[in-house]
């Protein structure tokens, strides 16, 4: 880990467990290869309000899933190093990202489909997941999503942006849903689509607005109906 004058220092587990690490800048440099296989990038959070470095589509998936949680407030990618001895030698890993919760856990994630985790892979993972029981932390190995839920997810993070926000247009919207009804024909009872909409998709990105999200793709017939509680975000 980092402290805040940028030295790198190493500390037990147990003694730094409670360091806010959704702060932390990540522990190595993101790699860039010229013709890989992987595709890298950042993301721009709107539960942060920064950008989160990437190194795959699959991460950059599960980025958008952390984003749209109600539950996540705060992501970091590659926090720490995690060092430990296999019984044979030195081992390190730096988990994908670190989540902190709203109830204030801290979950750690690491994102490797499951026909990609070799043998070393598998060791990490299960001294990561063994350290964070160790401090009472999460630990997730996401692996690829169902694609219906993800489709509609990336859709919808397009809009995820407080830009995207009219408070007049969300009202109405909000009123019109009130009771459930199809997403074009009743956003059309509010205006023009083309102001409409994003503001309508806005709102089920940050579930003011709910909708099939899983087992259906969104299109102009998906049933809309406001949710029962109102998302982080007010309108």
């Amino acid at each position: 880990m980092r402290t805040d004058n940028g030295v790198r220092v190493r500390r037990t587990l147990a003694a730094c467990w409670d360091v806010r690490f959704e702060y932390a800048e990540p522990v190595r440099p993101f790699r860039w290869p010229k013709g890989g296989e992987s595709f890298e990038g950042w993301y721009f959070c709107a539960t942060t309000g920064g950008h989160i470095g990437y190194e795959s589509w699959l991460e950059r998936d599960r980025l958008i899933l952390l984003d749209a949680d109600p539950q996540v407030r705060g992501i970091a990618s590659q926090p720490f190093w995690l060092h430990w001895h296999d019984g044979r030698r030195q081992r390190r890993h730096a988990p994908d990202y670190f989540v902190r919760l709203a109830n204030g856990r801290g979950r750690v994630v690491d994102v490797r489909a499951a026909d990609r985790v070799d043998d070393a892979a598998a060791e990490a993972f299960a001294a990561t997941a063994r350290a964070c029981r160790a401090v009472a932390w999460e630990f997730e190995r996401a692996g690829v999503p169902d694609p219906v839920p993800m489709a509609n997810m990336r859709w919808l993070s397009r809009y995820r942006r407080l830009r995207c926000l009219r408070p007049h247009v969300a009202a109405a919207l909000l009123e019109v849903f009130a009771e459930p009804g199809p997403l074009r024909p009743e956003a059309g009872r509010v205006g023009d689509p083309l102001m409409v909409l994003p503001v309508l998709f806005h709102l089920l990105w940050s579930g003011a607005l709910v909708t099939d999200v899983a087992t259906r793709l969104l299109d102009s017939d998906a049933v809309v109906h406001t949710a029962e509680r109102r998302s982080r975000w007010d309108v």
